[in-house]
């Protein structure tokens, strides 16, 4: 491969809205935290070191019995949402603007517990009933 030497047609794709296969058995509900397991697939968040944050499942994903990517998800990103705070390892004004860690599809902690929680993204707002993750 060498440099441009002209225009070049880039294609594009506005990531606000993307198609994410889902992995195999797994179960995602509307409005749920979706991040992409260890292979790529798209599941609920949980407690696990190798996930990574996606954003916010548009629709519920019944993938129970399919095999990897055999359904698709949309995930929705680029948004800030408001996820429950864990009570035991609570995310405060403290850790405005630092990354929170996450523990189910719809909650969000202070630390990684040792590494044993993946990153959900920067915190951007602490209200009394959750946490706004961006």
């Amino acid at each position: 491969m060498t440099a441009l030497a002209a225009d070049r047609n880039t294609h594009m794709r506005d990531n606000g809205l993307i198609p994410v296969p889902v992995a195999a058995n797994a179960k995602i509900f509307a409005g749920s935290m979706v991040v992409a397991n260890a292979a790529g697939y798209a599941a609920p968040g949980s407690t696990a070191a190798t996930l990574t944050y996606l954003g916010r499942a548009e629709s519920f994903i019944d993938n129970t019995g399919g095999a990897d990517g055999a359904k698709i998800v949309l995930v929705r990103r680029h948004k800030a949402f408001k996820w429950a705070n864990l009570g035991t390892d609570a995310v405060t004004q403290a850790e405005f603007g630092k990354t929170c860690y996450i523990v189910d599809d719809q909650t969000v902690a202070k630390t990684s517990d040792t590494a044993a929680r993946s990153a959900a993204g920067k915190v951007v707002g602490v209200d009394s009933d959750g946490v706004w993750v961006e």
